[in-house]
């Protein structure tokens, strides 16, 4: 077994590789008390959310088609964001990733869901599921941390071009459902003149057009003609309603991974990789945003990030009831569970984003000059 090492090793310095195992096998328990107690109760959750989320959609779109006057503009186009957040966060994310197949109900299972994005569902899968979920803030290996356009840890050579990131990084929320599309296809590896003509990267690019085709004539053609003499307005509204839920998912997703204390690792690190150190390796390299009931639905429980990274597979509702257990074990084991208010959260990583836009002896020049004021 190799040692789990964070590029900060500080963090993990006290444990023995018995105490880590001892770590995975209390965390394998816990996962195991929620697998036996799974049925109707959280059943009944997620129909129940689901059926919320498409009266909310239906209602919304049906006052947008009186658009033309401003009321109906602006509530129109708050429940359609919210809405399309509920139905990428709490539902799709989540029914993509497993949590719900053990229903047996194939209208909400991962492999029939297809969710309201850009990116069609099986390409996210393979690149968050599966990629981002097992490599974690693994840097050169992780590339959801930071989309492959960042520099995330000051061990990471700079470059000039990361000047930029603050501003790069602002776009890419703003467009965010493109530029999880982007990422899903590794497009900044598959445009190389050697790979584009890749047939099985073609098929996927194939695909991905094909759904956001599909997308911008559902919210950028078909619901605006519908609404007739409100045909501008409604297309500002689908316009405005997506900004508002790509503002929101990347801030949510940011949170989860970038604020300060989050840990990064090395791909040496993970050679030989235990259980129990990948689970150490999502405590250390996640963070949770503190909030009440209405925060946790509309973030799809990914406020409980650690837990989710920890348990991907379990009901999104039962986060909350594994969180204090969870959080024992880090006190328990001399490891910092990383939370904060979403302004909080935000604000530390937007700084994270900022700081290490800099080269690393500009930024020790400007904490010597902080501290001498």
């Amino acid at each position: 077994m190799t040692a789990l090492t964070a590029t900060s090793r500080g963090p993990i310095d006290h444990l023995s590789a018995e105490d880590i195992e001892l770590l995975g096998k209390e965390l394998d328990a816990i996962r195991q008390q929620i697998l036996d107690s799974r049925g109707e109760r959280d059943a009944a959750y997620i129909r129940k959310v689901i059926d919320a989320q498409r009266k909310l959609e239906l209602t919304s779109r049906g006052i947008l088609l009186f658009s033309l006057f401003p009321p109906a503009w602006l509530v129109g186009t708050a429940g359609l964001g919210l809405a399309k957040i509920l139905e990428n966060m709490e539902i799709g994310h989540n029914v993509m990733h497993g949590q719900w197949d053990w229903m047996r109900d194939p209208k909400i299972h991962s492999t029939t869901w297809e969710w309201d994005n850009a990116s069609p569902s099986a390409q996210w899968k393979h690149s968050h599921n599966e990629l981002h979920h097992t490599y974690t803030n693994v840097i050169g290996k992780d590339n959801d941390l930071g989309y492959g356009i960042m520099r995330v840890d000051e061990d990471q050579k700079w470059h000039p071009i990361y000047l930029g990131q603050p501003l790069w990084n602002f776009v890419n929320a703003c467009i965010f459902e493109y530029g999880i599309a982007a990422y899903d296809l590794e497009l900044g590896k598959n445009l190389h003149k050697r790979r584009r003509k890749n047939p099985e990267f073609q098929a996927r690019l194939k695909q991905a057009l094909k759904k956001i085709r599909g997308q911008m004539t559902k919210d950028y053609v078909i619901h605006p003609l519908l609404s007739g003499p409100s045909a501008v307005t409604t297309l500002t509204a689908n316009l405005t309603a997506n900004l508002i839920r790509n503002l929101w998912t990347h801030s949510v997703i940011m949170c989860g991974h970038f604020p300060e204390g989050v840990q990064t690792f090395s791909k040496k690190s993970i050679d030989g990789e235990s259980r129990g150190e990948w689970y150490l390796r999502q405590m250390l390299g996640s963070a949770n945003i503190s909030g009440g009931p209405l925060l946790h639905l509309m973030t799809g429980n990914l406020s409980y990030q650690i837990e989710h990274h920890l348990f991907p597979d379990l009901p999104s509702n039962r986060y909350q009831e594994i969180a204090p257990k969870v959080q024992e074990l880090f006190e328990r084991y001399g490891l910092t569970y990383v939370s904060g208010s979403l302004p909080k959260q935000v604000a530390s990583a937007w700084a994270k984003v900022i700081r290490l836009s800099l080269p690393n002896d500009l930024l020790t020049k400007l904490g010597k000059l902080t501290k001498l004021a």
